[in-house]
């Protein structure tokens, strides 16, 4: 991250590094706020429109007035990508509360602090690609909204530190016996050749990618189930994927140290990363 680099700040444009908010900011006090994290691929962001509906989402959701239309959004998006060198980036959006005396009630009469910034990114790497990631299970032992993109975001913390305490790159959780998702991903099982992800409600964060790799299914006449997910499914799955902005699609081969399938990234992941690369090309 480059701390002279340009960023957005409650009508403010300035280096990231001058970047100042008050203590008192509802996002530092309790992690009153939401975000978005927009891919950018060739200096196009790739499905802002998406990403920007679910920002007015999770900002009606804990009621947070939206600071801006879609248009000015977009403009904001496009002068953050044009200050960085960097053909590929990942732009991140947080709009918190505000400033206020420190009380659990709303303020009223309190103007949302938004922020925006860019980063350069890699995209997965080809070894990534080649020969997938490692996952671990673990408990969802986060919160009951998990489809608000909150910047309350210990829960995620800690279920992606035991995964690094595991030497993992993920983890794949359950709740009460059910799939959920990863710590900052979704989780698809394929099985028979059919893509399945669990149902878009309160326990998951439904993920731009949701959408999208349904559409690839759809595309590549690939069978899309959305249904709940049995813990022992996932232990007999012939692939697991995630999927996540800046990790696009990746193959889980093994799973608490045993091998998902035959232990490779399978012919479901083969197809639908070429999909997704094809998409970002035909940007």
């Amino acid at each position: 991250m480059d701390p002279q680099g340009l960023c957005y700040l409650n009508g403010e444009w300035l280096a990231l590094a001058e970047a100042r908010i008050s203590p008192l900011d509802r996002g530092f006090i309790f992690g009153d706020g939401v975000y978005e994290v927009v891919p950018v691929y060739h200096r196009k962001p790739f499905r802002v429109a998406q990403h920007l509906a679910r920002l007015a989402r999770s900002l009606g959701e804990v009621r947070i007035a939206n600071p801006f239309d879609r248009t000015q959004w977009l403009a904001l998006i496009e002068r953050v990508v044009a200050a960085c060198d960097a053909a590929d980036q990942y732009i991140y959006i947080q709009v918190t509360r505000g400033v206020a005396k420190r009380d659990f009630a709303f303020p009223t009469d309190v103007e949302p602090t938004v922020f925006v910034m860019t980063t350069p990114f890699q995209r997965p790497s080809r070894q990534q690609r080649e020969t997938g990631v490692d996952a671990v299970t673990r408990e969802d032992e986060r919160w009951a909204r998990c489809d608000i993109k909150s910047v309350s975001l210990l829960g995620a913390v800690l279920a992606r530190q035991f995964a690094v305490d595991n030497a993992a790159q993920e983890v794949v959780q359950f709740r009460e016996g059910w799939l959920t998702e990863g710590s900052s991903s979704n989780i698809w099982v394929v099985k028979n050749g059919t893509v399945a992800g669990p149902p878009r409600d309160r326990r998951i964060l439904e993920g731009i990618r949701y959408g999208f790799i349904g559409e690839l299914c759809a595309t590549n006449s690939i069978p899309f189930a959305e249904r709940r997910i049995a813990r022992a499914e996932v232990a007999v799955a012939d692939e697991l994927l995630l999927t996540a902005a800046t990790r696009e699609v990746l193959p889980i081969t093994h799973l608490d140290g045993r091998p998902v399938g035959n232990g490779r990234p399978g012919p479901i992941y083969s197809r639908l990363s070429a999909a997704y690369d094809a998409a970002i090309a035909a940007l």
